[in-house]
C-alpha cells in the first residue's frame, strides 16, 4: 500500500514538473509567384520566378520555456531559415565571417535566456532590438513588396544576427520599453582588438500610437571604420487606417555595390498606410526615397509598393502585390526594378 502512494506521488509531481515546461515547434512556408524586371536604362530583362520569402522567410524552429518558480522562468529558441523553393538551408551572415564550409543547423536564432520581472535576458544568435525597429513599421507588409527594402540604406546593410550575442529586454512599463545587446566578434589578435556590435532601442506603444528609436553601432575589429545606423518609426491606428512613417540615417555603410566609405552617408524616408478591408482584407501602400552625400556619390533611390492580403484562417493568406524602385547611380546611369507577385503563406 505504501509503496503504490509512494507511486502515485511520484507520478504526480512528474505531472507536474511537465506541466511548468513547454517545448513547441513552429514554422512557416512562404511562396511566391512573380515577374522580376531589371535594367539600367539601356537594356532590360524580365524573369518569371518561384521563389521563397516575400514577405516571411520561410523557416522552422523549437522554443520552450521552462516555470523555475517565484516568477522566473527559462526560455530557448532554436530556428533554421529554408528556401521553400528549393529545400535549401539558408545561412546566416555574422559580424566575423565563418570558415569556408561551414554549416548552420539554427541559422535564424539559436539562445537561451531567463524572463521575470526584471524583463528578459539571451545569450547567443538571435536579431538585435535595431532589426526589431528596423521593419516595425514597414507597410506593405514588410516585404519584398515594399519599398523601403529595395531603397533605405539603413535597411540593407546592417547586421541582423551579428552572433555571439548577449541581449536585455525591459520589462513594459506604462507603455514604454527598451533593449539593448552587445555582440562579441571574437577575433582578437597581436595586432588589433576584437570587433564588437551594439545595438540599442527604445518604444512606447499605448492606444492608437507607436513610436521606436533604435541605433546600432558595428566595427569587423578595432582598426575597422564603424558603422552606424539610426531607425525612428512610428505609426497611428485610425481603425478605419493605419499610418506609418520611417527616418532612416546610415554612416560610413555598405550598400549594392559600395563598399564601407569614410564619411559616407544617406538619408531615408517612408510614409505608408495599412487600410483593413472587413475582417480578412488589407490593403496597404508605401512611397520611400533615399539620398547619399557627395562622399557616398549623390545617388538617389525612391520606389512604391502596393499589396493586398487575404487571411484565410488564423495561420493562412493569401497575397499579392506590385513594387517598383529606381536608383539614379552617380548622377548619370538610372538602374530600374519592379516587381509583380502574388503567394500563399501558412504558418503552424
Amino acid at each position: 500500500m505504501k509503496k503504490s502512494l509512494i507511486a502515485l506521488a511520484v507520478i504526480a509531481a512528474s505531472g507536474a514538473a511537465m506541466a511548468q515546461s513547454s517545448v513547441t515547434l513552429y514554422g512557416l512556408v512562404d511562396m511566391y509567384v512573380g515577374s522580376v524586371k531589371t535594367g539600367n536604362g539601356t537594356t532590360s530583362l524580365r524573369q518569371t520566378k518561384v521563389e521563397s520569402g516575400l514577405v516571411n522567410t520561410s523557416r522552422f524552429g523549437l522554443k520552450g520555456t521552462e516555470d523555475l518558480g517565484n516568477g522566473l522562468a527559462a526560455n530557448f529558441v532554436l530556428e533554421q531559415g529554408i528556401a521553400a523553393d528549393t529545400g535549401a538551408a539558408k545561412t546566416a551572415t555574422l559580424l566575423v565571417a565563418p570558415a569556408a564550409g561551414t554549416s548552420f543547423a539554427f541559422s535564424r536564432q539559436a539562445w537561451v535566456g531567463l524572463s521575470g520581472s526584471f524583463g528578459s535576458t539571451r545569450i547567443g544568435l538571435t536579431p538585435t532590438p535595431f532589426d526589431d525597429v528596423s521593419g516595425q513599421y514597414d507597410a506593405v507588409f514588410d516585404s519584398g513588396l515594399s519599398p523601403m527594402n529595395s531603397v533605405f540604406a539603413s535597411a540593407n546593410s546592417y547586421l541582423v544576427r551579428p552572433g555571439n550575442t548577449i541581449a536585455y529586454y525591459t520589462p513594459n512599463l506604462s507603455g514604454f520599453s527598451a533593449s539593448a545587446s552587445y555582440s562579441l566578434g571574437e577575433n582578437k589578435t597581436a595586432a588589433v582588438n576584437a570587433g564588437s556590435v551594439y545595438s540599442l532601442a527604445l518604444a512606447y506603444a499605448n492606444g492608437p500610437i507607436g513610436v521606436s528609436l533604435g541605433y546600432q553601432n558595428e566595427k569587423v575589429d578595432s582598426s575597422a571604420l564603424a558603422r552606424k545606423y539610426v531607425r525612428l518609426g512610428g505609426s497611428y491606428d485610425f481603425g478605419a487606417a493605419k499610418l506609418y512613417a520611417n527616418y532612416g540615417r546610415a554612416e560610413n555603410y555598405e550598400f549594392s555595390s559600395k563598399a564601407t566609405l569614410s564619411g559616407a552617408k544617406a538619408s531615408d524616408y517612408q510614409v505608408g498606410v495599412d487600410v483593413p478591408v472587413g475582417a480578412a482584407l488589407t490593403l496597404s501602400a508605401s512611397y520611400a526615397q533615399s539620398k547619399d552625400n557627395a562622399t557616398a556619390g549623390n545617388d538617389k533611390r525612391k520606389g512604391f509598393g502596393l499589396g493586398a492580403k487575404y487571411a484565410l484562417s488564423k495561420r493562412t493568406a493569401l497575397y499579392g502585390g506590385y513594387e517598383a524602385d529606381n536608383s539614379k547611380v552617380s548622377g548619370t546611369t538610372t538602374l530600374k526594378h519592379d516587381l509583380f507577385a502574388v503567394g500563399v503563406q501558412h504558418r503552424f
